[in-house]
């Protein structure tokens, strides 16, 4: 429950230091990046650390904030074993680089957050929540007591469970705050674990989002646990998912996992007219003509011919059969039940593979998860090696698959934002996809006679479903080369236009304006 029920405006209470700059200074918190801008700080080309898209949508938006000249400052653990292994042996000689150059810089915009407890991590998260929460703590800790003291910002942006407890300063505070839930999920602990871990909770555990109704400060401290996801959604200002539709699948209980204390705030800041919904972006890296993975590089103009290439070699790599004219349908996310559909495919992947044996249709997966031995003991009961591969998640074959294939399957049951049904269109692969979250705002089932849409979507949750996609996938494969050509064209500069960084940070850009009333960048 709230800490209270009424969130009243609170005068700000920390002076901002514009010196010389008078434009707004933006702090972006984020647990997660995968690069950030060359110039921004000595220590900039130095730092990536990755677990999923929140990396590049932080990465995107800081980029595109400091290509504009906002003034902008990053938040982020000091990771030093991730860092040091991305670098391998160069790492301790860039750190003594880092030191030598930072005394020549007048301010850093960059600010890693100290502390033993990310040290030594390999990965930004780990399998056990006691853990993920100290982490999350100790993280909090040093933006809260050294980081936002220090660079006294105008605009908070907060990202997911591991800041959902800086919102709640902000608002303490009066400083404008964005909350981005990228991934429904939360950790859980007390006031008295918040403030043993070096946190003045005291002075803000009010705007906190507690499992049930607080009375007062010592009835609640170490009784009652706050919710650290539903408390960034409460306590921020503005609060945005990664997708439009995925968000008012949310608000009207679409989705039977979402706890009814999220839904509820998400619905109040939703019909406050403060909830958004902006899509991430694909890497820019994904693009094939530029990437070093494929066979040949392609582009819109020359896409027949480069896919084809690519097709050949990726059948050969996996033992499938020698066909320029096979359909090829790849499997590009983890084979997870739960959410990404995959028992949808095993229902019907033996029927879908015989009904096109004359056209030697393939499958290929690369992906790790729990259905990956399922759908090989299905290969090898049915004998469909040479029509089906199973791999192992490897990026760059994942990319060759891309640029090879000519269907990406996307049969999630839900999908925050989705990012292969954005990549498939930029290759020419068009999606085969599941009518929902992310997906929905990003692919339109394909009408040749209009020039329309980028895939196929289904409607209705169930292998029929798929089915009838997959027939009208290869329904459109089997037209007139010319025909087939003319579309690709289209859906693949189309993609490259829509599904980019630009056109993400504009969005986020435009959102903080709105929270701030006045331009990021001064005239």
């Amino acid at each position: 429950m709230k800490a209270s029920s009424k969130k009243k405006n609170v005068e700000r209470k920390t002076s901002n230091s514009k010196s010389q700059n008078p434009n707004p200074r933006v702090l972006v918190i984020t647990p997660e990046v995968t690069y950030l801008p060359q110039g921004m700080g000595n220590i900039a080309n130095y730092l990536t650390a990755k677990a999923g898209g929140l990396a590049d949508v932080s990465a995107a938006l800081i980029g595109a904030l400091f290509e504009q000249g906002a003034d902008v400052h990053v938040a982020m653990p000091d990771y030093r074993t991730i860092f040091s292994e991305h670098f391998g042996p160069l790492w301790p000689i860039l750190q003594k680089e880092i030191e030598t150059l930072k005394s020549a810089m007048p301010e850093e915009r960059i600010h890693l957050a100290q502390d033993q407890a990310f040290f030594y991590l390999h990965n930004v998260y780990t399998d056990y929540e006691w853990r993920n929460t100290k982490i999350a703590l100790a993280f909090q800790r040093e933006v809260i007591n050294n980081i936002i003291p220090r660079v006294r910002p105008d605009l908070i942006h907060c990202n997911d469970w591991m800041t959902g407890l800086i919102p709640a300063l902000a608002r303490e505070q009066g400083i404008p705050c964005l909350f981005t839930v990228h991934n429904i999920h939360t950790v859980k602990t007390t006031l008295a674990q918040i403030e043993d871990r070096g946190i003045d909770g005291a002075a803000f555990w009010k705007h906190l989002y507690y499992e049930k109704e607080p009375s007062d400060y010592e009835n609640i401290r170490e009784n009652v646990a706050v919710d650290f996801l539903t408390s960034g959604v409460f306590s921020s200002h503005f609060v945005n998912t990664v997708s439009p539709h995925f968000l008012e699948e949310i608000v009207y209980g679409h989705h039977t996992f979402v706890k009814d204390n999220l839904r509820t705030e998400l619905n109040n800041k939703f019909n406050a007219g403060c909830a958004f919904g902006i899509l991430n972006a694909p890497d820019p890296s994904y693009n094939p003509k530029t990437d070093k993975a494929l066979a040949r590089p392609y582009d819109a103009s020359d896409c027949i011919a480069g896919k084809m290439e690519n097709k050949r070699v990726l059948q050969q790599r996996l033992g499938l059969v020698q066909d320029d004219h096979a359909p090829i349908f790849f499997w590009p996310s983890r084979l997870d039940p739960v959410q990404k559909g995959c028992q949808l495919l095993a229902d019907i992947m033996y029927h879908i593979v015989s009904r096109y044996d004359d056209q030697n249709l393939q499958i290929v997966f690369v992906a790790n998860g729990e259905f990956q031995q399922y759908f090989a003991e299905i290969v090898q009961f049915h004998d469909l090696s040479n029509r089906v591969a199973t791999c192992d998640f490897n990026e760059k074959l994942a990319r060759l698959a891309f640029g090879a294939s000519d269907f990406v399957m996307m049969p999630s049951l839900f999908e925050p934002c989705g990012l292969p049904q954005m990549i498939g269109p930029i290759y020419g692969c068009l999606p085969v996809a599941h009518d929902t979250g992310g997906i929905h705002d990003t692919v339109r089932h394909l009408d040749v006679h209009t020039d329309s849409g980028n895939g196929f979507l289904f409607e209705n949750f169930d292998a029929g479903g798929l089915y009838w996609a997959m027939n009208e996938a290869i329904k459109f494969y089997n037209l007139p080369a010319d025909v087939k050509a003319t579309q690709l064209r289209r859906i693949m500069t189309a993609g490259v236009e829509t599904f980019n960084h630009s056109v993400t940070a504009g969005h986020y850009i435009e959102l903080y304006e709105k929270m701030i009333r006045r331009p990021l960048v001064a005239e």
